[in-house]
This record gives structure tokens, sequence and C-alpha cells, in this order.
């Protein structure tokens, strides 16, 4: 059986050591990843100097590269993020403008080294969107590659109008808990079929996609 790891990215706005409701959903998809044998790890993307742009490295010290390379070497990526104004972060917008770059990345047989990777989204807010927030991330991920399961996103959202956060509200087994769960159980399901049945290289059926042209 093929090894499988795991890698979230945290996209908070704030900057370690302070409390993320992001991390902390994070750690426990992490957690449930464990129990189906995947290794896994966190990084919070705001920690390190990742740029802006749509490259693989856009050069000056970016702290990209160097997140890539641990994405890369994993079979299961999950974003995590914060939902602002009823949006993903913009953390989170920067994370996936800088995938943008791997419809550019392709194996021997042109096939992009995302496929066979799986996306998965974990998101928290004291409001509401989470759905719309999911929907652009899992989209996103979709369009560069990844493969996103059934249940492929675990959320949790406070009462309207109130400021509790999820790192206070803890723990929810019976709801956020089950999702996170059903998130675990199926992307580690999916990574491990993937391993085991590759895509088809695009030219089997003269069929691929093409990269992102960066608007003037």
């Amino acid at each position: 059986m093929a090894t499988i790891r795991a890698l979230v990215l945290n996209c908070t706005l704030k900057r370690s050591p302070a409390p993320s409701s992001s991390e902390v959903l994070g750690r426990e998809v992490l957690d449930e990843l464990a129990t189906q044998g995947v290794e896994g790890e966190l990084v919070r993307v705001v920690d390190h100097d990742v740029r802006f742009g749509v490259s693989t490295d856009e050069g000056g010290g970016d702290g990209w590269p160097a997140i890539r390379s641990r994405l890369l070497a994993a079979q299961i990526l999950v974003v995590a993020t914060p939902i602002w104004l009823g949006q993903p972060s913009a953390v989170c917008k920067m994370v996936l403008e800088r995938l943008d770059a791997e419809l550019s990345e392709t194996d021997a047989e042109g096939r992009l080294l995302t496929y066979g990777k799986v996306g998965g989204v974990a998101v928290v807010g004291n409001e509401d969107g989470a759905h719309h927030t999911i929907g652009q991330v899992q989209q996103a991920l979709n369009e560069v590659g990844f493969t996103c399961p059934a249940a492929g996103a675990t959320y949790w959202v406070g009462e309207a109008l109130h400021k509790v956060d999820y790192i206070d509200a803890r723990p929810k087994p019976d709801t956020t808990g089950r999702t996170t769960k059903a998130l675990a159980l199926n992307s580690a399901h999916l990574a491990r079929l993937l391993a085991e049945q590759p895509y088809p290289p695009p030219d089997a059926r003269d069929a691929g996609v093409s990269p992102s042209r960066e608007p003037a």
C-alpha cells in the first residue's frame, strides 16, 4: 500500500504565535487523517514570505518554493481558511493564485504534477459564507489539477452577529467533527486509489489543459 502524506495550508491572516481557529480545524483534519494511516504537517502560510504572483518562484526570497516542495511531496492538500466578508481570506486567494502556476508543470507524459493529488477544504467563520467559500476553493483546486473527494470539506460557522470563534466553541463532535471524519476518510481513500490507478496521459484522447495567461 502506498504511503500517503498530507499537507494542510493554514490561510489565517494571523502570524504565529497568535491563536488561529483555522489552525485548530486544520490540525483536527490531520488527526483524523492519522487514523487513516496518513502522515501530515501544517504550514501557516503567513509566517512565510510568500509573494503575490502566478509563477512557481517569484524570486527575491519568495517563500512559496519551499512550501511548494512540501506540496509536491504530499498526496493530499487541505486548504484551511477563515471567512472574511463572506470570502476566503486574502492569504487563501494568494495561495490559489500561486497554484495557478501548476497548469504549466507536467510530468514526462504530459500530466499536471497535481494530477493524482487530492484537494480538501476546511473553513471557519463567525457568521456565514461557508458554502460559498468551500465552492470557490474546491473549484480552484480542481481547475489546477486536484481531485476533490465526496464530502471533501469540513466547516464551522458561529451564530450571526456574535463573536465566538471555533477555537472557543470547539469541540463539535456531532457536527463539524463528523464532516472532518468524512473529509479524512474519503481523502485517504481517494488518494490511495489515484496512487494505484493514475490518470491517463492527456494525449491518450487528445485531452489537455492550457496554462493561464496573466492579464496585462
